[in-house]
């Protein structure tokens, strides 16, 4: 019997990398044309392995992988890795004062990836078009320069307000991941069905499977891992996952290495502290490059199809949070992170999410003050840039956020369901179509489908710090969560929320 390992294998990583190859630009379509004739799987639509095992494709696997990684990227000019390159791309831009000016590209309409093995459809670099007008929180400043308002600096009580403020943004965290968690994989229209036949659409409170009828269930059925822990019936405390246990580790590196970590700090945590099998798409693939006595930031680019996924935005969180009205030095903080496991648009997302939380953390700027801070950081041209400006302005111009939704999975589906491309779009629409408010931000970035638990997540993480305090959170998120965390990091299982609170405040105030 063969042992199906997934995200790591060969045979399985080559339609990936076809796949990233369509959308990043490169000519992969004589070496697809050799993968498709031996008989080799396309891209699992959904999964880590395909459906059938083909261990004796591995040694043409072998050659291609290598053939494909050694193609010219053309996007590579406009799309850099170096921090560098990011950072010069970023101080040149041109200004505007708040993410709804930063929506102002709409752009041509998208086009799609198709699928893996079909190189000659347009990918999505192709279809985006010209770049239109940059949207920036203004210039991007050396970091400690940040002061969206006045009184946004440390005073009396702000040490108070600020440890608030992280209680809030960890449950908000937590009860977007859980709320995600039942539906993620699942498509828009099964989401809806779903909801629907319980009455709880435009969604509002948490899944459940109480008034379902049996053959929609069939149909669509929940999430294996997750319906057990995270319908509404079912729900006693935050059940592990992923989009914790990242927190949970860049928590535990903050204490041991402090604000000036390295990427190779980053790596030595992992390997001490983190379970392989706890590792997805290009965690995994960095988690066994470090195996094999590669050093990063190779790590994030030896066979490695998933670097522009959104592992790397979902471990971002704490870097912002440690970086109250500092949104530049909480993403060089996140691109350090994010360095062991991806490029470009897959850093992107975490720098983009850490400024995003590192000016909400203030206290002092709203949702769009704060997404336009997360902008500032990116490179304007990049795919991410464009698509989360896009997703600000569907936003703001279309009352229903059902469309709004559609629109961008019609314009940004050729993705995987979780690249950082569109899950950054959606997760910057909802947000900015909630204007603020909880229920709805997290409602919204689940109800748009793709990565539900890690949009959600994020989502809830903003909307927790913009809240500003837990009890102005809705009980009904907050009460079944009962300050109670479970986690296969060591020494974090069964932790309370408001101990993560003020764990976390202690890294973002030591000198």
């Amino acid at each position: 019997m063969n042992l199906r390992l997934t995200w790591v294998q060969p045979e399985d990583l080559v339609g990936h990398e076809i796949r990233q190859a369509l959308e990043d630009g490169r000519d992969a379509r004589a070496l697809a044309a050799r993968w498709a004739a031996a008989g080799g799987p396309p891209a699992p639509e959904t999964a880590g392995a395909s459906a059938t095992a083909r261990p004796d494709l591995r040694p043409l696997a072998d050659s291609l992988l290598d053939a494909l990684s050694d193609l010219p990227t053309p996007l590579s000019a406009r799309e850099p890795t170096a921090l560098a390159d990011i950072q010069a791309a970023t101080t040149s831009r041109p200004g505007s004062g708040d993410a709804r000016d930063a929506a102002g590209d709409q752009g041509p309409r998208a086009g799609t990836a198709g699928p893996a093995g079909a190189p000659e459809a347009p990918g999505p670099a192709e279809a985006l078009g010209p770049v239109g007008p940059v949207g920036a929180a203004g210039p991007v400043r050396a970091p400690g320069q940040w002061d969206p308002t006045p009184g946004a600096g440390r005073g009396v009580g702000e040490d108070d307000a600020l440890r608030d403020r992280l209680h809030a943004a960890w449950l908000g965290r937590a009860a977007g991941c859980l709320l995600g968690k039942p539906v993620e994989k699942l498509g828009l229209h099964a989401i809806r069905a779903l909801a629907r036949a319980t009455g709880n659409w435009p969604l509002s409170t948490w899944f459940t499977a109480r008034g379902v009828p049996p053959e929609l269930l069939a149909a669509h059925p929940w999430n294996r891992r997750s319906a057990a822990t995270s319908l509404a019936e079912n729900i006693d405390g935050m059940p592990e996952d992923d989009d914790l246990n990242y927190p949970l580790l860049n928590l535990l590196l903050l204490q041991r290495h402090g604000l000036g970590f390295s990427t190779a700090d980053v790596a030595r945590l992992w390997l001490d502290e983190l379970p392989a099998g706890r590792t997805f798409t290009a965690e995994r693939v960095a988690y066994r490059n470090l195996l094999d006595g590669i050093e990063p930031p190779l790590t994030a680019v030896h066979r490695n199809p998933f670097r522009e996924w959104i592992g790397a935005q979902i471990r971002a969180d704490v870097h912002g949070w440690t970086h109250p009205g500092d949104p530049v030095a909480a993403a060089e903080q996140a691109y350090r992170d994010a360095a062991l496991t991806h490029t470009a648009n897959g850093v992107y997302g975490a720098m983009f999410v850490a400024a995003t939380l590192a000016a909400a953390a203030t206290g002092a700027a709203d949702v769009h003050r704060s997404l336009a801070a997360g902008l500032a950081v990116v490179p304007p041209r990049s795919r991410l840039a464009r698509a989360v400006r896009r997703g600000i302005g569907l936003a703001r111009d279309t009352p229903d956020f059902d469309a709004v939704a559609d629109r961008l999975h019609t314009e940004l589906g050729g993705y995987h369901w979780v690249h950082a491309v569109p899950n950054a779009a959606l997760l910057a629409a909802a947000l900015t179509h909630a204007d603020g408010d909880f229920t709805r931000s997290i409602c919204a970035a689940v109800s748009g489908g793709w990565d539900t638990d890690s949009n959600g997540a994020t989502a809830g993480s903003v909307a927790g710090l913009l809240a500003g305090h837990p009890d102005r959170l809705p009980e009904r998120w907050t009460s079944p969560l009962k300050n109670r965390l479970a986690s296969s990091v060591p020494s974090f299982d069964g932790i309370g929320f408001d101990t993560l609170a003020e764990l976390t405040h202690l890294e973002a105030v030591r000198p």
